[in-house]
C-alpha cells in the first residue's frame, strides 16, 4: 500500500474529523514511547451524538456498526493529534469497543466490527488487531457505543 492511511480513507468516502473535545476532565489520546493510547471515543459528529439509546431496542445493531466506526475516526483523529498523522502508525494493537446492550442483545462483536473494519481500511494488515467487545448497561451521554484503540508508532515522536 503506497497511499497514505489519510488517502485511503478518502478513498472510501471518510475524512479524519478534528479531534473531539473531551467531555470530562482527560485528554484524547496519550503518547507513551512508542504507543499512542486513546481515551474511549464516542460517536460525536461535529459536536453531538447523532443517536442515543441502546442497540437492540432504540439503536438497531447496523446503526451501531456504522456509529462504531464514527468512533474510529474519531480515535484516528485522537491519534493524530499526538503522534502529527497517520502515516507515524506501525501497526493498530488492541481495540476496546463497549456497546451499550438491550439485555437481551448479543451481538456486540458485530457492532465493534464496523471499528476493525475502519482500521482495516486504513492500515491494511497493520490494522488488524487484538480486540474485546463488552455489552454495558449505559455509556456516557446515552452513546449507544464507545471505542478506543491502542496503537504502536513506527519511532517515538521527537526520536
Amino acid at each position: 500500500m503506497s497511499s497514505t492511511p489519510e488517502e485511503r480513507l478518502a478513498a472510501a468516502g471518510l475524512k479524519l474529523p478534528p479531534t473531539p473535545a473531551p467531555v470530562a476532565v482527560y485528554v484524547p489520546a496519550v503518547l507513551n514511547g512508542h504507543h499512542v493510547y486513546t481515551s474511549g471515543q464516542l460517536p460525536m459528529v461535529d459536536g453531538a451524538l447523532p443517536l442515543t439509546g441502546k442497540v437492540g431496542a432504540e439503536v438497531t445493531p447496523e446503526q451501531a456498526k456504522e456509529l462504531a466506526q464514527q468512533c474510529a475516526l474519531n480515535a484516528l483523529a485522537a491519534v493524530a493529534s499526538v503522534a502529527g498523522d497517520l502515516s507515524a502508525v506501525k501497526r493498530v494493537v488492541k481495540v476496546v469497543g463497549f456497546v451499550a446492550s438491550d439485555p437481551s442483545f448479543t451481538g456486540q462483536p458485530g457492532v465493534v466490527n464496523g471499528a476493525s473494519e475502519l482500521l482495516g481500511t486504513a492500515f491494511g494488515d497493520a490494522g488488524i488487531h487484538a480486540r474485546s467487545a463488552v455489552g454495558v448497561s449505559v455509556l456516557p451521554l446515552d452513546a449507544p457505543v464507545e471505542v478506543e484503540i491502542i496503537v504502536e508508532l513506527h519511532a517515538p515522536m521527537g526520536a
